[in-house]
């Protein structure tokens, strides 16, 4: 094979060295590890800077964070983003794994692309477009869902918006954004598991149920734990969604609803960036350890 590779190489070209192809992958990570220096690791620093120091630039110590827990908006806005999450991620791992496994079973090409494509297309509409047309979705008055808004007793858009009915409305919301783009993923995954697996296991007795439940979830396990994690991240930054329904609905819905809004006025409306800092690093935290726990239990960087 090297006399044949040795002939077919042009008279005069050199073999590719081992150091150019280093140089060819280093040039595609080193924009990447720069923009990650400079709008991630950095700014990361920074906030924890300003969350251990006072407006004067003096070391604070806690101060801040004292600043943060005392503040009666806190423990409201950390119930909020607590339930909605549960509410979301119950309802995202059950659903988008259900789903991706019943697109995955159909065996007609043509409808299994079509509800890929259905599924997903709702996530490539932006965050706040997203948002302003489930305004007219939860309006009665305009719905073209108003039907099932009336029979729930919902005749006013306020009434929809009620403070006690936001988690599940957030979740609905960020579900019909976000969950075709992993139902596409977990599709992906699905198609990795061997078909003599499966075959083994319908050759052996077993249904579409014992299918999914002793062969396809287990093996799906690391990409839930991966969607878990992504998702939480995601979630913990809950913002656009109450934000403008806060401005639709003349602060029915408090402008102080999640985390991230606290941080938005105390950095811009009372000019404190040290307890804005001090918020966004407890956001982090947070999302730090419940990551650990979808890392630990999910066996993500177990090697199978």
């Amino acid at each position: 094979m090297t006399i044949v590779r040795e002939a077919a190489r042009p008279v005069g070209a050199r073999p590719r060295s081992t150091s150019a192809r280093g140089g060819v992958s280093y040039g595609f990570v080193v924009p990447y590890t720069i923009l990650t220096a400079v709008f991630g690791v950095f700014p990361a620093l920074y906030a924890v800077y300003l969350a251990f120091t006072d407006g004067a630039g003096g070391f604070a110590g806690v101060a801040n964070f004292t600043k943060v827990f005392d503040d009666f908006r806190f423990l409201p806005a950390v119930g909020h983003v607590a339930t909605f999450l549960v509410t979301w991620l119950l309802a995202l791992i059950v659903l988008v794994t259900f789903l991706a496994i019943v697109v995955h079973a159909v065996r007609v090409r043509w409808l299994s692309r079509t509800l890929r494509l259905v599924f997903y297309l709702p996530g490539a509409i932006a965050g706040a477009s997203s948002v302003l047309l489930w305004l007219f979705v939860l309006d009665p008055t305009a719905s073209p869902v108003a039907g099932l808004l009336r029979l729930a007793g919902f005749t006013r858009f306020n009434e929809v918006i009620a403070p006690g009915n936001l988690p599940p409305i957030f979740a609905i919301i960020a579900f019909w954004t976000g969950a075709g783009g992993w139902i596409v993923i977990m599709y992906g995954a699905l198609n990795n598991i061997s078909p003599d697996m499966i075959e083994a296991a319908r050759i052996d007795g077993a249904g579409a149920v014992q299918i999914a439940w002793r062969i396809q979830l287990p093996l799906l396990r690391k990409w839930i734990s991966y969607m878990g994690i992504m998702s939480l991240a995601a979630g913990t930054q809950l913002f656009v969604e109450p934000q403008l329904l806060s401005q639709a609905s003349n602060a029915i819905v408090p402008n102080d609803y999640s985390l991230n809004q606290l941080a938005y006025l105390y950095a811009f409306q009372q000019n404190d960036f040290n307890a804005a800092a001090a918020v966004s690093l407890l956001l982090l935290i947070i999302a730090l350890a419940l990551s650990a726990v979808f890392v630990t239990r999910g066996g993500l960087f177990e090697r199978d």
